[in-house]
């Protein structure tokens, strides 16, 4: 066996911004050798971001390293000066960050984001990291690098957003490359090409990579070895498969049991009970206790050894040789409570919303044009003008190209399909943000189209959306108390300010966050914690209608499956219906009753979810289908 690349050990990190220290990682070991992939999984908030930002020698300003070692090529990296570290930040360790939209500066040509670290780091002249740039771009399969050194970040689609990153983070032809969940935002077709291309860098460069991911599949289909992370401590880790196949951990039985399957539908998922703890207020002993099945006898809240399962497979459990082979237990008491008050309150009536004739929502003919020429081009038809010729008429582009759908009540029909083919536009035309260019829209019988002002917000009031991006939709300068209590205010849900803050703590409850978040502001929370912030603003008005925008595809897989169950109860009991859009086949399949499956902006296939994941009938249903990456597929080929 080599010597690691990376050698973390017994690394314990304090953030000391407080009143007191608050540990928030202890005793993480991990090993990196040359030219493996090592993955880390955990819920929001276990230090998976705090791991790779502590590797690369850029700890939070508030963190302390308060024991433990970082080693790069058997080097302390932190007995090292901050030029010399930065050196090594230039030359041999690389990071791509999580969220490609953000990442790239958008005031930057591309090439000259991808150029800097070659002039800068490595002593390119200006002709020579032209060329540089070029062969990078060109690596990591981009047909036309030209235009995309000349383009700027917003004028791309996500997946040439993230090869774009990629790029740049290998200008400085690094030996490890760090990767903070760089699929998470992307859908299913991108996101295996990203996934092969790195596979295929690791064999080209040699490359070592750290992989942070809540997506299993994901895990599973890229790394050799992975390790599960909670509450700042490591409590499983080993070969990829051995650990995904017979996890060991009660955790990691957890996480595995809490996912959807394409092949099951409309099965109530099994969450882990509770949630992560406050790194201040963790369980004494096993730091999982609190929320374990398989709690027992008072060796449980002492302190844990790592136990030898395997070579190279251990876990942090006195329990775990006696959990061989067995499940996490799927039984109702697991899931997490739903608040009454927050549910039932929504609708008087629920079997009303189901026994009605007419469907919830109605979609005919819809169409939405965009006019992607400059200023120029648009200035004519804003003063009432008309197209001068077809060169002008061909920058017109239908995001929505004739869409027809329906959504009956206590319905979920799934929206699926790339980046770009309109299911957003469609989405945010049925809650009035966008207006369409033509076609009608009915909202329990009300048509949104041709509404006033009073019906439109009667019409709004039930018809509500989850965004997909929780840092521009949720207001930096707002709490989360402001942020769910205003809807509730102008809609009138609630008459007074004790009511609204009742329901506030009631609606945080019901997505798994404690009321500690209420004073919390955006930029205090982890993307997760976002994300379930923006599904609580969109329950707060108790709407009839939600449309899902990737509502999920940022949360774990715990918290996603509660949220799963959440959304089912609320179509069970009340009737709500969805347009569930999201780019995550399984979880389409487990909750919708139908998909549509949208290609250019147009609908290509539709039926039921049975019919459509398990005989795909377009070559495009099929396309998606394959790329789907999934835990069963364990037995990945050694590069």
């Amino acid at each position: 066996m080599s010597s690691p690349l990376l050698s973390i050990r017994d690394l314990c990190i304090d953030f000391v911004g407080g009143a007191a220290p608050i540990q928030a990682l202890r005793n993480v070991s991990v090993d990196i050798e040359p030219g493996r992939a090592v993955g880390l999984v955990g819920e929001s908030g276990s230090g998976k971001s705090t791991v790779a930002l502590a590797a690369l020698g850029l700890p939070d300003k508030e963190a302390h390293i308060r024991a433990g070692t970082i080693l790069f090529k058997g080097q302390d990296i932190y007995a090292m000066s901050e030029d010399e570290r930065r050196k090594l930040r230039a030359s041999v360790i690389s990071i791509v960050f999580q969220d490609p939209f953000t990442s790239l500066n958008p005031s930057l040509l591309v090439g000259q984001q991808i150029r800097e670290p070659l002039v800068v780091n490595r002593g390119f002249s200006a002709a020579d990291a032209d060329a540089e740039c070029l062969r990078l771009l060109r690596e990591v399969g981009i047909a036309d690098p030209e235009k995309m050194m000349r383009s700027y970040p917003h004028q791309l689609s996500g997946g040439m957003k993230q090869r774009a990153l990629i790029a740049a983070a290998l200008a400085s032809d690094p030996e490890l490359l760090i990767l903070d969940e760089p699929t998470t935002a992307l859908d299913v077709t991108v996101e295996s090409q990203i996934l092969d291309l790195l596979a295929q860098l690791r064999v080209t460069r040699k490359l070592s990579m750290l992989f942070i991911s809540h997506n299993l599949g994901v895990i599973a289909r890229i790394c050799d070895e992975v390790c599960v992370l909670y509450a700042g401590e490591v409590l499983e880790h080993g070969p990829t498969g051995e650990v995904l196949a017979d996890p060991r951990h009660p955790y990691t039985k957890g996480l595995l049991a809490a996912l959807p399957q394409l092949g099951e539908r409309r099965k109530r998922l099994v969450p882990i009970p509770g949630r992560l703890p406050h790194p201040s207020a963790r369980p004494k002993g096993c730091v999982f206790s609190d929320r374990c099945a398989f709690v027992q006898g008072p060796q449980c809240t002492m302190t844990q050894t790592m136990e030898m399962q395997a070579p190279d497979h251990a876990a942090l459990c006195w329990r775990a040789k006696d959990l061989a082979g067995l499940s996490w237990p799927e039984v109702e008491s697991v899931a997490a409570p739903t608040p009454a008050g927050a549910i039932t309150a929504a609708r008087s009536d629920p079997a009303a919303a189901v026994a009605g004739g007419r469907p919830m929502v109605t979609v005919e003919c819809l169409e939405r044009a965009f006019d992607t020429g400059g200023w120029r081009l648009r200035l004519p038809r804003l003063l009432g003008g008309r197209p001068r010729g077809t060169a002008e008429q061909a920058r017109v582009f239908n995001a929505v190209d004739g869409v027809s759908l329906t959504v009956g009540a206590g319905e979920v029909v799934g929206l699926v399909g790339e980046s770009g083919c309109g299911k957003t536009t469609l989405g945010r035309c049925l809650i009035d943000l966008i207006h369409p260019t033509a076609g009608q829209i009915r909202i329990d019988g009300r048509n949104l189209v041709t509404a006033d002002a009073r019906i439109r917000r009667s019409i709004l009031k039930d018809a509500q959306m989850v965004f997909q991006n929780p840092d521009s939709s949720l207001n930096p300068r707002k709490t989360v108390r402001e942020i769910l209590a205003r809807p509730m205010q102008l809609f009138g849900v609630t008459t007074t300010a004790a009511e609204a803050q009742r329901q506030v703590l009631a609606l945080l409850d019901l997505v798994r966050l404690g009321p500690h978040y209420a004073d919390r502001y955006p930029h205090q929370m982890s993307g997760g914690e976002k994300q379930r912030i923006g599904i609580a603003r969109a329950l707060a008005t108790k709407p009839r209608f939600i449309v899902c925008d990737e509502a999920v595809s940022a949360l774990d897989v715990s918290v996603q499956a509660s949220i799963l169950n959440l959304l089912s109860d609320l179509r069970d009991q009340l009737g709500v219906s969805y347009l569930f859009i999201s780019h995550d086949l399984a979880v389409v399949s487990h909750i919708a009753d139908r998909i549509c499956v949208m290609y250019k902006g147009k609908i290509v296939e539709e039926g039921s979810a049975a019919a459509v994941v398990d005989h795909p009938r377009h070559p495009y249903t099929q396309k998606l289908l394959s790329s789907v990456p999934s835990v069963d597929r364990f037995a990945r080929k050694p590069l």
